[in-house]
């Protein structure tokens, strides 16, 4: 297989300079569901990237118990409980892109919410799915996957449940393989210590760039999530659009790593902004 980087250029062909004549419709509402009781953290840096790499509108539906936590750290987010399903639906029916899965938890309310999701979900609109929705998936004896711009966000023990492949088994091609059982808008993020992106029937894929072992932290790919979202609901979706995000995400942790051991995910989310002007002005 042929290989394409992720790199800065790229992340520079899709973060553009704001048209004066917009507000916050213009960018998209994204719409998080996750975060139980014990892994709210996850559903909240999810949240708080979307806002910080610039979408429009966010909402968290999480469990009550997160609120407080959510509205303390990032007061732009919106909130609602995922369990009250009459109200999840009209939340999901006017998101650009929905998120599903970070520290959503695997226990039966979570598998109905997730169902309630899927079915709810159309073409028009881009769905990622990451963590625990990935692992509920991964038992099911078939999984039927939704139409429409679809992006799924494991790492790689996420990806051995739903691919059958052991970690050490995860080369292009066989990561290539299971992408092309997906529907054909699907976009593969395949996390790892230098994450891949792979669409189904291409023969090339997308190596990123960027990357350090400081990342290796809890939260890192729930705030990855919130990225991509972000990205998504401004600048539309494509392959390409993904793997700026993907760059962004990593690339703003290398600078932080210059002088951070641990690069924190909300240390990433504080300087995603600032780093997204870096790309928009000309160099």
């Amino acid at each position: 297989m042929k290989q394409q980087w992720i790199d800065e250029q790229v992340a520079r062909r899709i973060v553009h300079p704001r048209a004066k004549d917009t507000y916050k419709g213009s960018f998209g509402h994204v719409l998080v569901i996750g975060g139980n009781a014990q892994y709210g953290g996850a559903g909240i840096m999810s949240a708080g990237a979307a806002v910080h790499a610039g979408a429009g509108l966010v909402t968290l539906a999480t469990r009550p118990v997160n609120n407080t936590a959510l509205h303390t750290r990032y007061p732009e987010v919106m909130a609602t409980d995922f369990t009250e399903l009459d109200t999840l639906a009209p939340l999901i029916q006017s998101a650009t892109v929905i998120v599903i899965g970070p520290g959503l938890g695997v226990d039966e309310q979570a598998e109905t919410t997730l169902s309630f999701t899927l079915q709810r979900f159309t073409d028009e609109q881009t769905l990622i799915i990451d963590g625990s929705a990935l692992t509920l998936l991964a038992g099911q004896e078939k999984i039927h996957w939704p139409k429409g711009h679809l992006i799924l966000t494991p790492h790689v023990v996420e990806f051995a449940r739903l691919s059958h492949l052991a970690v050490t088994a995860q080369t292009p091609p066989q990561i290539q393989a299971f992408a092309d059982t997906l529907p054909k808008s699907a976009v593969l993020v395949h996390k790892s210590a230098r994450t891949q992106l792979y669409v189904p029937h291409q023969q090339t894929y997308w190596q990123n760039t960027s990357g350090n072992p400081g990342m290796a932290t809890g939260g890192t790919g729930d705030t990855l999530t919130g990225v991509i979202a972000a990205f998504v609901a401004q600048f539309g979706f494509s392959e390409e659009t993904v793997a700026a995000a993907v760059f962004t995400h990593s690339a703003v942790a290398d600078q932080l790593a210059q002088y951070q051991y641990v690069v924190l995910p909300t240390m990433v989310i504080d300087h995603l902004s600032e780093y997204m002007h870096q790309l928009s002005e000309p160099k």
